[in-house]
């Protein structure tokens, strides 16, 4: 099926925050709290729950903090400033200083919260905890598009993501600069090699029988196709795919596959994928490259609270 430049929106996005569910983000806030406060996931909870050391300061009034970047970073995930609080205090409350996605220096303070001492106190470390790991993926993010430089070629994710943090995470990987892929196995058909060799559909007739299957089954969705030698490009594209996925090519073999794809279906590259090997692939310019790293690569980001 040749290339069509109205299929765009189909084959990437960036997951906005007002697209999450606030009602699972409350109760992905509350399952976190239940582990520190309350043994969530023990066999045997404890007798008594809560956090006794911030009890100690139950009298100590209202406080203010500022969630402090200990080094330079990209920031994501300050949204979940309020269902994290709704969770411990009603009373607490978060204000954002820096833009999602924002670039800042070490010393900056991204936001400033305020509430009930001991509340603030039991909740710190789980408000952290989100927001490092979320400005961790779109710091790394942000360093990916970089090795890219100014090639047309777009930054995607996978679905190599924390499991529960599936969709956190995407929106993280938007906010440092890349695309989201899918979502999950619910948007898009993708046959790789595993479907292929389940269905037996190593002969050419049989791999376009495989396709029409499944834009008869499911029409609405685009269809990819992943190949791993240059001699599956031609009956993939015969077959008819949206979108065909370079997997584990070489440099070689994308800059003499590339060209000959370009304009037949969209073109995606994955496997090896990484900050040395980006800048060449970039050159090479497919529409599309994936990185499983964006996530299950990326290391946490250094916030502190820092009180007032």
């Amino acid at each position: 099926m040749p290339r069509d430049p109205g299929q765009t929106d189909r084959l990437i996005r960036r997951l906005r925050w007002d697209e999450l569910d606030e009602g699972w983000l409350r109760a992905f806030a509350a399952l976190a709290r239940d582990e520190d406060l309350a043994g969530a996931g023990l066999a045997t909870r404890p007798g008594v729950s809560g956090d006794p050391s911030a009890a100690l300061l139950a009298g100590a009034g209202r406080a203010r903090a500022q969630i402090v970047a200990r080094k330079p970073m990209t920031i994501a995930g300050l949204g979940m400033m309020r269902p994290i609080f709704a969770a411990y205090d009603q009373a607490c409350v978060g204000r954002p200083l820096v833009a999602e996605g924002a670039e800042v220096a070490a010393g900056t303070a991204v936001a400033e919260v305020e509430g009930p001492a001991a509340a603030l106190l039991s909740a710190e470390r789980i408000l952290l905890n989100f927001l490092q790991r979320l400005s961790g993926v779109a710091t790394r993010t942000r360093e990916h598009v970089r090795a890219l430089g100014a090639s047309p070629t777009h930054l995607l994710d996978t679905r190599k993501t924390t499991p529960g943090f599936r969709m956190l995470e995407k929106y993280a990987v938007g906010q440092g600069g890349g695309h989201n892929h899918r979502l999950g196995l619910f948007d898009r058909i993708m046959i790789k090699d595993n479907h292929v060799a389940a269905d037996g559909a190593t002969a050419d007739e049989r791999l376009r029988a495989l396709v029409g299957r499944a834009r008869a089954a499911r029409p609405d969705l685009l269809v990819e196709v992943e190949v791993d030698r240059p001699d599956q490009v031609e009956p993939v594209l015969a077959a008819g795919a949206d979108v065909i996925l370079l997997d584990n090519f070489s440099l070689p073999q994308l800059r003499a596959t590339v060209p000959l794809i370009r304009g037949r279906a969209w073109v995606e590259v994955s496997g090896g994928v990484d900050l040395a090997t980006l800048p060449a692939i970039g050159t090479v310019a497919p529409d599309f490259v994936s990185c499983g790293g964006l996530t299950h690569a990326a290391p946490w980001v250094d916030l502190g609270l820092d009180w007032r």
